[in-house]
């Protein structure tokens, strides 16, 4: 069977740039529904046999409904072609408090046709998913709050916390690969972090704020696919091994902790015993490009940092943070900047000046046993002043005349 995966949608992270005058939407909000088209054209043209889509449509369980009108149209699409399609449910289209509605609730509660919202953990059959000959684990996000209260946990040391949840989802799993059917494929879909597993700026996933699953749960070669969300780095986590770990990381750049990762979709061919997976570039996400400048020279420092730009900067949301000393701070013409990256979608300039470390007084001496000058001359060495001489020497004159008076 023919498989479609994709992850971390986030539709509605519009924290770059300007709204479109024709549709009313921001700028960056449009990129992503620009990707999300481009995954939708794609199941239906290849008329894959089902959609997982590993959780995170929005960025908060709390979306405008300009942005859930977007996505639903997305979705229905799918729908319309009778294509069957899993939504599982994020830890962002969650609401903290008992009871609230998840931000994709409607499609479960209207029961739109070959859509099916996975909101707990669940173990589906063909039966379940319109007789697609396949069976799919479903694990959506899991709060720790939701977890003790469906077990009666006592546990208060989050370390033993998470080894409960650990311990219940590895026998909860165990027990649904046992009852498969082993002449059919069998998928694992979750929305969570797995050990050894990395995200942006390639920090290692450890024990913290996240449930992390360990390998031998999501390794396990009894399964035939690993559609993972969460982690908008794109890997797999049993790379050359079987069965696939995939995350296909996020439709679009989020920020510049993922400026160099390029966006994917997956298409695999899943069979009982094997996997073969495709990677799918999604072209024409926005570029995002992040230079670092550090001032060592007074002159001409605007020209240096444009030559730190890059020359092509066209619809790219571009950064240049400048380290330099403070005292040159006047010397940073941002205006000449923001006019040079004018083609830029947006472009943001981050300041970090350098202060000099207060001055040390010579060992054995105090500054009472030190003239004005003195400590005038011990300022100027800090803070490298040129003409330093002349200065000493006006310096001299203002205190002259003011003792005559």
């Amino acid at each position: 069977m023919k498989l479609l995966h994709f992850a971390d949608a986030h539709i509605d992270m519009a924290n770059y740039g300007r709204h479109d005058p024709e549709t009313g939407l921001p700028l960056r909000v449009l990129d992503f529904l620009k990707s999300l088209d481009t995954i939708v054209d794609a199941a239906i043209s290849q008329r894959v046999d089902l959609v997982i889509f590993a959780g995170d449509a929005y960025k908060d369980r709390a979306p405008a409904p300009t942005f859930q009108r977007e996505w639903g149209k997305r979705i229905m699409r799918l729908s319309q072609a009778k294509i069957p399609t899993l939504l599982l449910v994020g830890n962002h289209d969650l609401s903290p408090a008992a009871g609230r509605a998840h931000a994709i609730q409607e499609f479960d509660t209207l029961q739109v046709p070959f859509i099916r919202v996975l909101q707990k953990p669940e173990f589906l059959t063909p039966h379940d998913l319109w007789d697609v000959p396949v069976q799919v684990i479903a694990m959506p996000w899991i709060t720790r709050s939701g977890f003790m209260a469906s077990v009666e946990s006592s546990a208060v040391d989050t370390k033993e916390l998470f080894s409960n949840i650990e311990s219940r989802i590895s026998e909860l799993v165990e027990g649904w690969i046992e009852e498969a059917d082993k002449k059919l494929p069998l998928i694992l879909t979750a929305h969570a972090s797995v050990e050894g597993a990395t995200f942006g700026m390639e920090r290692m996933v450890m024990l913290g704020s996240d449930l992390v699953l360990p390998t031998s749960l999501v390794k396990d070669p009894r399964l035939d696919y690993v559609a993972m969300g969460h982690i908008h780095k794109p890997q797999d986590v049993n790379e050359g091994n079987h069965p696939p770990v995939i995350y296909p990381g996020s439709i679009e750049r989020i920020d510049f902790g993922e400026a160099k990762d390029d966006k994917f979709y997956i298409i695999a061919e899943v069979e009982r015993g094997s996997a073969k997976v495709e990677w799918k570039k999604i072209e024409g996400t926005r570029p995002f490009i992040e230079g670092k400048a550090v001032v060592t020279s007074n002159e001409n420092v605007t020209e240096f940092l444009k030559s730190k730009l890059p020359k092509d900067m066209s619809n790219a949301i571009v950064k240049l943070t400048v380290e330099y000393p403070r005292e040159w701070d006047a010397l940073i013409d941002e205006s000449a900047l923001r006019k040079f990256a004018a083609d830029a979608f947006e472009f943001h300039l981050v300041k970090r000046p350098k202060v000099e470390a207060r001055v040390r007084i010579p060992e054995g001496q105090v500054v009472s046993s030190m003239s004005p000058l003195d400590l005038l001359g011990q300022y100027f060495d800090s803070a490298k002043v040129g003409d330093k001489d002349e200065l000493h020497k006006l310096a001299q004159e203002i205190i002259l005349e003011e003792d005559r008076s």
